[in-house]
């Protein structure tokens, strides 16, 4: 009489138990994706500030031909960032950030073509790509610190400046800080300089590790390793940050 034997179990396989790859991503991406998730909660806490102290403020009534620059209204964004590098004089509302915005976003065309490559395993298209990726990101940063610095300073020519009204009395624009903002109330540039600059770190970094990744790609180092994931990875973070600058320009340049 023969005996018939259970078949040995076979161990259920968990998602989260080791050896597999949860949503099909490995641990690098997964990481990746959280650190951007969280980074994306900071970034909607400031911008969500910077509404509510906007729309709290007292706003411009009257036409846009007779505004002046006061501590009582909220400035028109147009009348502030109106001013191109080598163009002086001429106001022209926007068009500088304008260009900024259009460098970054060619920017991240360039990643999406270094990745790209990657997969093909294309090792020249992945370094010549990511070279014009570095080169938009030191532009982009060039060209915010630029602003900055007009900010700072105002106008060369203060017989074209814009006007401000203190105290009755009417005065050319001479630049703005964390302690005097002559561009309106106190909080638009302390919100103007934290947040610009807080994207504008988050773009720094992300030229240093572009900076890493064209390197470890002339050297060779993903050719051997097989694979060209962390051109992906990196990839990641630098068109989350092209995608904050647009949420940044929208809420500061626009609104």
């Amino acid at each position: 009489m023969s005996v018939a034997h259970a078949a040995p179990a076979v161990p259920e396989k968990l998602t989260w138990s080791g050896g597999s790859e949860p949503l099909k991503a490995s641990y690098g991406k997964l990481m990746m994706w959280f650190f951007l998730l969280s980074d994306t909660f900071t970034f909607s806490a400031l911008l969500v500030s910077y509404g509510m102290i906007r729309f709290s403020q007292p706003a411009w009534s009257g036409l846009p031909e007779d505004f002046y620059f006061s501590t009582t209204h909220w400035p028109i964004p147009e009348k502030v960032f109106e001013a191109v590098p080598f163009l002086h004089g001429m106001s022209l509302p926007l068009v500088f950030v304008g260009i900024m915005t259009f460098i970054l976003i060619a920017s991240s065309v360039t990643m999406v073509l270094a990745v790209e490559a990657g997969h093909r395993g294309d090792r020249k298209d992945v370094e010549k790509w990511m070279l014009w990726t570095i080169i938009g990101g030191f532009t982009f940063l060039g060209s915010q610190a630029w602003e900055w610095t007009h900010f700072i300073h105002g106008p060369e020519d203060l017989a074209v400046a814009a006007k401000q009204v203190v105290d009755g009395v009417t005065v050319p624009i001479e630049g703005a800080n964390l302690v005097r903002n002559p561009y309106g109330p106190p909080a638009f540039a302390d919100l103007f300089f934290f947040i610009t600059g807080f994207h504008g770190t988050h773009v720094f970094s992300g030229v240093i590790l572009n900076i890493l990744i064209f390197f470890n790609a002339a050297t060779g180092v993903y050719e051997r390793r097989g694979h060209y994931e962390m051109v992906e990875k990196v990839g990641l973070y630098w068109h989350f940050v092209d995608l904050v600058w647009v949420f940044v320009f929208t809420f500061f340049y626009l609104v």
